[in-house]
């Protein structure tokens, strides 16, 4: 049985998870093996993404102290796990979507990327964005794509005004 002051320090300490995190998942992981649920936890640990359980009351609850209850209340029934994505918003259901393309378990819930809540049905659609590297990556790329074609433009011109020129200074010699 969990005390007072246990209850209020879970709450705290998913407040401030929430705050800190740029997504969550919730999951039901109910009949999920000891085994099973080992094995996901350390493939989330590998790309730095935390798995809490706690109660649904305290969940709900920490919600309401960051005002930010954008999950429908009733996904909030049966054992809750959430995955918390602090670095790289899709990099959760990426992970997700292969535990549950494999063991069909855990059960996706829902989740909230950037303030934004996105149904049980959308984790295929969640893990299919591109990860924010992969996006910066692409911005940089489209970047340097027109200041590359400027340079090609600049040093064609002038191998094309030497070629004149020294054609010229042959045509002058001969």
């Amino acid at each position: 049985m969990l005390t007072l002051d246990h209850k209020k320090e879970i709450v705290e300490e998913l407040v401030e998870k929430f705050k800190r995190a740029q997504s969550y998942y919730l999951v039901d992981f109910a009949g999920m093996t000891v085994k099973d649920s080992l094995l996901f936890r350390r493939e989330l640990r590998k790309e730095k993404i935390e798995f809490k359980v706690a109660k649904n009351t305290l969940i709900l609850r920490a919600f309401k102290e960051i005002d930010a209850l954008i999950v429908p209340e009733n996904l909030l029934t049966g054992p809750t796990g959430i995955i918390f994505g602090y670095d790289d918003a899709v990099a959760p259901a990426r992970i997700l979507k292969v535990q549950v393309e494999k063991f069909n378990k855990p059960t996706f819930k829902g989740a909230v990327l950037e303030g934004v809540y996105y149904d049980s049905s959308q984790l295929k659609t969640l893990a299919a964005l591109p990860s924010k590297k992969d996006l910066m990556a692409s911005i940089v790329g489209s970047l340097q794509s027109p200041i590359s074609g400027i340079v090609g433009a600049i040093n064609a011109v002038m191998r094309d005004l030497a070629n004149v020129i020294e054609e010229a200074v042959k045509s002058k010699a001969a």
